[in-house]
């Protein structure tokens, strides 16, 4: 009797000891840190994979990665998964997305300072955007968007638009005359459109490529790289090299996002947005000097428009420019024509 109670004693505290050390690892196991939680920052846009766009963020994709040591991930939206232009920078506004980066024409919608890109003919070549964005007029416009809760990162290139219709050949002011042109929603653009004798028509970028093809709208008017990533050529014959606006985008962020973030974070952020514009601008100018003749094997008739026509062009649309300079602000306006000249004059 006394050999089984003592056995019976052995038994229970060898099980009491087992349960102890099971309790004792699944401290252990609970006590043990947590892996960190990577930070992901979601880019969102309208361009499809093959722009230049999707080329200057997957660059800045790479940089956050091997900056952060892998502590961060970017997510790329492209071809509109997440929305159009106005709705991502909504989702900005909100803090519902990290960044997005629009030109300059959909967000002079909410603030019409931003209108001051788009008045017809203001930049010459490549050279004078550079100076004037990169010069305390761009920095000043980039400061501008924190009014709206959204943090400006840099410029980043979207290229001179340029015009392509159906029906003819368009190199001087009469050839304008009754052409039904896709516009962007933005009220300069729709007016030098009128003014030049045409009839332009807002519509959705998606929307485009189907009302070309079955003839509800004659032509549009877009950068090179646009044109050709979209195949537009598929369906108008004829390219105008107009240059008759530049709208650059904007690499924007959430502010309430921002806020967020430590210093050393936005410094990268901010360092691998400024990397990957370079890289977007300078495979935009590329692919535009590759494409153009290709869109002309493609069958694309190609045309230009004589210093002695743009003058009549200009002359048109004048009154563009006393109608709009003052919902632009005429010191604003002022300022950035004085920063153009500057960077003319520059050599």
């Amino acid at each position: 009797m006394k050999k089984l109670l003592s056995l019976g004693m052995v038994l229970i505290v060898g099980l009491a000891l087992l349960l102890t050390g099971c309790g004792g690892d699944k401290k252990a196991e609970q006590a043990k840190p947590a892996a960190p939680q990577k930070k992901v920052i979601r880019v969102a846009f309208g361009l499809n994979d093959k722009s230049p766009s999707f080329v200057g963020m997957t660059k800045f994709k790479e940089i956050i990665a091997e900056k952060s040591k892998g502590r961060y991930e970017v997510q790329i939206f492209h071809s509109s998964q997440l929305g159009d232009d106005l709705g991502l920078m909504e989702k900005l506004k909100m803090g519902t997305l990290e960044m997005t980066f629009p030109s300059t024409s959909p967000i002079a919608s909410f603030d019409k300072r931003f209108m001051v890109f788009d008045f017809p003919f203001l930049f010459k070549n490549e050279a004078v955007v550079d100076k004037v964005l990169a010069g305390p007029f761009g920095q000043k416009m980039l400061k501008n968007l924190s009014d709206n809760g959204i943090v400006g990162l840099t410029f980043s290139e979207n290229g001179f638009r340029d015009l392509t219709n159906s029906k003819r050949e368009v190199a001087k002011l009469e050839d304008f005359k009754g052409l039904k042109i896709r516009t962007m929603q933005n009220p300069i653009h729709l007016e030098v459109f009128k003014l030049l004798g045409a009839n332009p028509t807002p519509m959705a970028f998606g929307e485009v490529f189907p009302a070309l093809q079955q003839g509800t709208i004659d032509g549009q008017e877009n950068p090179i790289a646009t044109i050709h990533a979209n195949k537009f050529y598929e369906v108008q014959k004829h390219l105008t090299l107009s240059h008759h606006v530049y709208t650059p985008f904007i690499l924007m962020y959430s502010k309430k996002l921002w806020d967020q973030l430590p210093p050393e974070d936005q410094k990268m952020i901010q360092e691998a947005a400024i990397e990957g514009a370079k890289v977007t601008t300078a495979t935009n100018r590329k692919q535009a000097g590759e494409m153009i003749p290709d869109l002309e094997k493609k069958g694309m008739k190609i045309a230009k428009i004589s210093d002695a026509d743009l003058a009549k062009i200009q002359e048109a649309i004048k009154p563009v420019y006393d109608k709009y300079k003052a919902q632009v602000g005429a010191p604003l306006f002022d300022e950035m024509m004085a920063e153009i000249k500057k960077a003319e004059a520059a050599k």
